[in-house]
Formats: C-alpha cells, sequence, structure tokens
C-alpha cells in the first residue's frame, strides 16, 4: 500500500524502534514506515489502518510491537477475535499485563461478558498501572451492563477515581461511563450531574458529553446548511 514520502519511520516511539533493531535495517524501515500509517489512520479510517497492520504483520509477526499494533487495528475494526489472538501473541512475547483490560473488552465484543468479569479478578490486575486498573474497571462495568446487572455496573464505577476532584487522562471517560449508566438506571438528575463533570473533565472531545447534555437540557441543534437549503427550496417554491 502506498506510504507517503514524508513518513519516515523515524515518527515512531523510541521502545517499538528499539524492538525494530532485531531486523535487517531495510526491513524494520519497512515496518516502521507500515506501523506509523496504522497510528495515524486508526481513529479516522481503521478499515486502512487494518490494511497496514497486516503488510507489518506479514514482514515481523516476531515482533511484539507489531503483533500488539495488529491487535489495535482489528480492534478498531470490531474484530475481536482477531484482536484477542493478536494482544495474546504479545503478552507472550513481553510478559506485560498492560494489554489486559483491552484482552477483557475482546472478550466482552465476541459475546462473552462472563470470561471479562472473571478476568477483571485475575491476578493480573493488580499489576496494572492506576490508569489501565482504571480501565480495567470501566471493562468491567460494561460486562456488568451486558449482563443486564445495571446497579452492580454503578457500583463497580464508584471508586476513589471517580470521587477525585484530580483530572487525568481517564477520568472524562469514568465519569461518562457513570453519567450515562446512571442515565440508564433512570437517575437522571445525578446523569446530567455527572456528564457535566465529564465535560468539565474532557479537554480533547474524548466523549459526547455535551451533545448528551444537551439533550438532556432539551436543546436541539440544528444544521445551518440543512436550514438554508431548506429555505431556498421554499423561496423557489413561492
Amino acid at each position: 500500500m502506498p506510504i507517503p514520502d514524508d513518513v519516515t519511520g523515524d515518527e515512531i516511539d523510541k521502545d517499538v524502534r528499539q524492538e525494530l533493531m532485531s531486523l535487517p535495517k531495510t526491513l524494520a524501515e519497512d515496518v516502521a514506515r507500515n506501523l506509523v500509517m496504522v497510528a495515524k489512520l486508526i481513529d479516522e479510517d481503521p478499515e486502512k489502518a487494518y490494511a497496514y497492520s497486516r503488510i507489518a504483520l506479514r514482514l515481523a509477526s516476531r515482533v511484539a510491537a507489531v503483533r500488539e499494533a495488529a491487535g489495535f487495528a482489528a480492534y478498531a475494526t470490531q474484530k475481536y477475535a482477531e484482536a484477542l489472538a493478536e494482544f495474546r501473541a504479545a503478552r507472550r512475547m513481553t510478559g506485560s499485563v498492560e494489554l489486559w483490560p483491552v484482552m477483557a473488552d475482546c472478550e466482552r465484543g465476541l459475546g462473552r461478558p462472563e470470561r471479562a468479569m472473571a478476568m477483571a479478578g485475575e491476578p493480573e490486575v493488580q499489576k496494572l498501572d492506576k490508569a489501565g486498573q482504571v480501565e480495567m474497571r470501566l471493562v468491567a462495568a460494561g460486562a456488568r451492563r451486558d449482563m443486564g446487572q445495571l446497579d452492580a455496573a454503578i457500583v463497580t464505577l464508584q471508586s476513589p477515581e471517580l470521587a477525585s476532584n484530580s483530572v487525568q487522562p481517564w477520568t472524562a471517560r469514568l465519569r461518562y461511563a457513570y453519567a450515562d449508566a446512571l442515565l440508564e438506571a433512570g437517575r437522571e438528575g445525578e446523569a446530567r450531574e455527572w456528564f457535566a463533570k465529564a465535560l468539565e473533565a474532557d479537554k480533547d472531545g474524548s466523549t459526547d458529553a455535551s451533545d448528551r447534555l444537551a439533550e438532556l437540557d432539551g436543546v436541539e441543534f440544528v444544521d445551518a446548511a440543512v436550514e438554508d437549503e431548506a429555505e431556498t427550496d421554499e423561496e423557489q417554491q413561492d
């Protein structure tokens, strides 16, 4: 697949570059450039990111970073069985537990929330850093909701991290998940409060908390372009 000339491969993380040093120089450069394309496209065009990840995987399947990138690309395209296989391979290569939460979420994607819940109780969770433990809590709460255990999902999200006024990278998503669960439980007033708190912490727009707040407040957004087009049609009819 085509790769722009300005993508050199030097853009990748230094730890990944270190892993690629086990490969011949030209091959390492090719793999690095494909990994850069995966990272650039995974949010805006996950299918294309997935295609680049398959090329990197074909070139260097014994590199853990490549297996991990392939896993995230598959995950982004909802190929959960494939993603889980890649994450397991990466974990075997590195011995790291950092992929544990996303592996559990793959189990949810495969319709096996009970397996995700079982993973939430494994010793690996205690080895995760704070961000990983919060992510695992989010996955566990999602699994509870998958199983129709809404009250248990709400309780799962109630934690020191949720109560803290400190804003961390996970804060907005944690507050949003809590608000969403409260809303589903019919606790609209509390849900509105927590959507507002999520919006307050959401500096990079990772959630649609503002839209959910507007919806609760009865605010309706109108597409200006569509409205102008409708007015033009009315004028022509007149």
